[in-house]
């Protein structure tokens, strides 16, 4: 015995233990919203179609004029369910809790006290007879598809109190119908065993307890269940937003494979990679003469228009940078066009920086010069942080690709792409007339690097 309530203690203890919580955040909230809106129109509907199954019971079980008065209460159930689904929210609501009280005492009302329209005054504990405390279970059933465990457990122990009180109100109540009574007792007195089912006044006070008992039981059950399908949602939440946060800077193409990928990115490694820089030439003189609500919008029209040929092409948006912003082309796993990709992504950019540029013209809007850098090589990858973990590309082909975008000015031109993401653009397409499109010039000097590197420009 001291071992059965220790379990139930634990047991207890694990249901109020928060361990399904996980921090609010805008995926959370809409799932829960969302599914809180579901569940009430799948309970209302639920009901509407309980109610009627009901209603045509009653017709047939008692088909008088009387059992109006038990449709008229039908019906005010369905407006209570309507009543839940206009109040319906995500979270604790009190008009909710209301209106189920609402149910559980009008249910009580209804089982407990006799039909006023019945012209015989039978005694109130005939009303047990009629074992309507089954209905308790269609109010409970279709809470659990609406409401959390918690209000389950709530709604359980309600209906035990409440169905209790009305027993209690059974009890206090004087007898009826007492010489039909005592003749009933008189025809089973020499055996005892029957006279408590023809007792017209015996409410069956154990088979009273017993039902209530019972209906707590199920809703700790179905209270379980819809704890466990909280956790469930909630973890597809969590999922949803981890997925959402993968495409700020990941392709669609490169998301889709992470999310069936076991390996984790924090894994250290080296591999080589396209890296692409752009920056916005002279922002800063522009900015000043620009109010900052225009300021704004220039930076997010021309950032908006490179992320998305970034993705376009299976780039990673690394950062942005202020005005510019960097990507990668072969993380966080290479493909056999890394380089070939980060090419066509930066031509591509250039076209849509014309597009904008036009559109300035038009206006009468100063037009926006940017630069690109590419270069291709090996770099180190990896998470780094402790508390805030940030997926980080490093090494010397980073700094050759800034460098690379500032050489730019010094170059006169747009594009400026090293000689060896040139060549391994041409290894993976095949294609020799890339050259063609590129101005050749002498080894440069990169600030920071002791050789001299070949570039070609645009």
């Amino acid at each position: 015995m001291a071992g059965l309530w220790k379990g139930f203690a634990t047991f207890i203890s694990n249901m109020r233990r928060p361990n399904d919580d996980i921090p609010a955040n805008e995926f959370v909230e809409k799932a829960l919203e969302a599914d809180k809106k579901d569940g009430l129109r799948l309970a209302v509907k639920a009901r509407f179609f309980a109610l009627l199954t009901i209603a045509i019971l009653i017709i047939y079980i008692n088909p008088r004029w009387t059992v109006i008065y038990f449709l008229g209460l039908l019906a005010l159930f369905g407006l209570i369910g309507w009543a839940q689904l206009k109040v319906g929210k995500s979270g604790v609501s009190r008009s909710e809790l209301f209106l189920m009280f609402c149910d559980i005492t009008l249910l009580t009302i209804i089982t407990v006290i006799p039909n006023p329209l019945e012209p015989l005054n039978w005694p109130p504990a005939l009303q047990y007879r009629f074992e309507n405390f089954i209905y308790f279970f269609v109010l409970l059933a279709a809470a659990s598809l609406a409401y959390s465990w918690r209000t389950l457990i709530a709604m359980s122990t309600w209906t035990a109190a409440i169905w209790l009180l009305g027993l209690g109100w059974i009890i206090w109540q004087p007898d009826g119908l007492v010489e039909v009574n005592r003749q009933l007792i008189n025809v089973v007195k020499n055996y005892d065993v029957l006279i408590p089912f023809v007792d017209l006044n015996d409410p069956g006070i154990s088979l009273r307890i017993q039902e209530v008992v019972v209906f707590i039981i199920v809703g700790f059950i179905l209270a379980l269940n819809g704890r466990r399908s909280k956790r469930l949602l909630l973890q597809q939440a969590e999922t949803l937003r981890e997925h959402h946060n993968l495409a700020r800077y990941f392709s669609p193409t490169v998301v889709a494979e992470l999310a069936q990928n076991d390996q984790p990115l924090k894994e250290i490694r080296k591999q080589k990679i396209a890296v692409l820089f752009v920056d916005i030439i002279g922002f800063t003189t522009m900015s000043q003469k620009l109010p900052p609500e225009e300021t704004i919008a220039l930076l997010r029209e021309f950032l908006g228009a490179m992320e998305n040929e970034v993705f376009k092409h299976n780039g990673t948006l690394d950062k942005f940078l202020g005005d510019g912003l960097m990507a990668t082309f072969g993380t966080p796993y290479p493909s056999n066009k890394d380089a070939s990709n980060a090419l066509a992504c930066a031509n591509k950019m250039i076209k849509a920086l014309n597009g904008i540029n036009e559109k300035r013209q038009a206006q009468g809007s100063e037009i926006i010069r940017a630069g690109f850098g590419l270069h291709y090589g090996n770099v180190v990858m990896g998470d780094i942080g402790s508390n805030r973990m940030e997926f980080a590309v490093i090494g010397n082909t980073v700094n050759t690709a800034a460098r690379l975008e500032n050489l730019n000015r010094k170059l006169n031109c747009t594009l400026t792409v090293s000689d060896a993401l040139l060549s391994q653009a041409i290894n993976e397409t095949g294609d020799e007339t890339l050259q063609r499109q590129f101005k050749n010039h002498t080894t440069q000097h990169i600030r920071g690097f002791e050789q001299k590197i070949k570039v070609w420009t645009k």
